[in-house]
């Protein structure tokens, strides 16, 4: 429970959209709480909080006449205790593409994004000690190999979760990692070989 800045974790996932009016249409239409949107100063755009029934917080981020591939865009904000370890693991561990700082015109501070497609991985701190919250979400990855992440998390000493293991029913194999604050990074495998037929 708590705001974002309250906890270090998976603490927020920001969501993008062209128009406001058509949005705050679609909470009326479910019956749902319009969210109060406030304009972002130096730019044509909004943004609102609000919670899913969860009670995991979300933003929505109407940016208008962007480029379509805005709208695409899924960011997943972490709150970390230790920005500089945080960056270095999400930068050379996973090997997300490091993207200049922003300031946060939400939260007054700098976030720090990470990109791998259309997916963003957003550090933020806020300087002072916070609760963990390390239960209530996680980062997937799909992998080719997760052999070889597991051999890279032993040689950088990164803390296992859960070890290799594999579903073969499934074609899966997994191995979960944690980050600097013990947020679940999730390595999956599909199209694992399983046993010849007939032995």
């Amino acid at each position: 429970p708590g705001d974002v800045q309250e906890a270090t974790g998976l603490r927020l996932i920001t969501l993008y959209f062209p128009d406001q009016k058509l949005l705050a249409e679609r909470f009326r239409t479910h019956g749902l709480p319009v969210p109060e949107f406030r304009p972002i100063a130096g730019s044509n755009r909004s943004s609102a909080l609000t919670k899913d029934p969860d009670g995991q917080w979300v933003e929505l981020l109407v940016a208008p006449d962007a480029p379509a591939e805005v709208y695409k865009q899924i960011e997943v904000g972490l709150t970390v205790s230790n920005l500089a370890a945080s960056r270095k693991f999400y930068r050379e561990f996973v090997g997300l593409e490091e993207l200049p700082p922003v300031e946060d015109p939400v939260f007054h501070v700098t976030k720090y994004p990470y990109r791998h497609g259309s997916t963003i991985i957003n550090l933020r701190s806020f300087d002072k000690p916070l609760p963990a919250d390390t239960g209530s979400g996680g980062i997937q990855y799909v992998v080719s190999d997760a052999k070889a992440v597991e051999a890279l998390g032993k040689a950088r000493q990164v803390t296992v979760e859960q070890p290799l293991s594999t579903l073969q029913s499934f074609s899966l194999t997994t191995i979960w990692l944690d980050d600097p604050d013990g947020i679940t990074n999730y390595f999956a495998q599909v199209g694992v070989p399983g046993p010849p037929r007939g032995k």
